[in-house]
């Protein structure tokens, strides 16, 4: 795939696999620095699985992944970590036995500098995790929850990419707003996002490109402004009308 220099993250022919399943077949992305890439398809297209192989938690049997020219195909998960990657699961996956507090601690224990100052930033970016500090996490709501996930992605090792998997997922429309909104303020501030998400007109709202996947396969590809104004594509491609 031709590559540009503004591109900081690229996927360039991987294929994966899930045992003997054939997951992800020769798929190329790129995400240009600064920008947030939509990564939408229906059910099972193998969104999901794609953010598994960068991240390194289902490593690619051939093709290649690199950050800022860097080959990172095959890192353990916390090697990409170091390097700037961050990844937000799907469901959240929070300490839910923790407090706010211990769940951000966690994770700024994991970054090789004093945390303390970045820390403090993190409850005046969310006010209602400082509120919050003592709670368990599990006792939260599902809006709460994404916020200290998203938190705790920004604490440890500089984050360069962040790796969002369907944040909207479960959340009241209201929240999803709110949860959008932070997702725009990071990006404002320099982060590169590639988003993973089953509200797809939230995600190309959002975004500044688009890949649509299917089986597998990129099927599309497009600014993202151009695939939502596209209605026969939403609904071919999405189910969207």
């Amino acid at each position: 795939m031709a590559v540009s220099e503004d591109d900081l993250l690229v996927v360039d022919s991987i294929d994966t696999y899930y045992g003997e399943s054939h997951i992800l077949f020769d798929l190329s992305l790129s995400v240009g620095r600064g920008d947030i890439v939509a990564l939408v398809g229906r059910n099972g297209a193998g969104k999901t699985t794609t953010l598994r192989s960068i991240m390194g938690l289902t490593p690619p049997a051939a093709g290649t992944v690199t950050l800022g020219g860097t080959d990172i195909t095959g890192f353990e998960p916390h090697e990409t970590r170091k390097e700037g990657i961050s990844w937000i699961p799907e469901g959240r996956r929070v300490f839910g036995g923790l407090t706010v507090e211990e769940n951000l601690r966690l994770a700024a224990h994991s970054g090789a500098d004093d945390q303390s100052e970045r820390f403090e930033e993190i409850y005046q970016r969310f006010p209602r995790l400082d509120e919050r500090r003592g709670q368990k996490a599990g006792t939260m709501s599902g809006g709460e929850q994404q916020m200290l996930a998203i938190a705790r992605s920004l604490l440890g090792p500089d984050t360069d990419v962040l790796l969002l998997d369907e944040p909207s997922e479960g959340l009241a429309p209201q929240i999803v707003e709110d949860v959008a909104d932070i997702i725009r303020e990071l990006n404002e501030e320099g982060v590169t996002i590639l988003l993973v998400e089953q509200n797809a007109n939230m995600a190309l709202e959002l975004s500044d490109h688009a890949y649509v996947l299917e089986n597998g396969n990129i099927v599309h590809e497009s600014p993202a402004s151009a695939l939502l104004e596209d209605r026969e594509a939403m609904e071919s491609y999405l189910g969207v009308k």
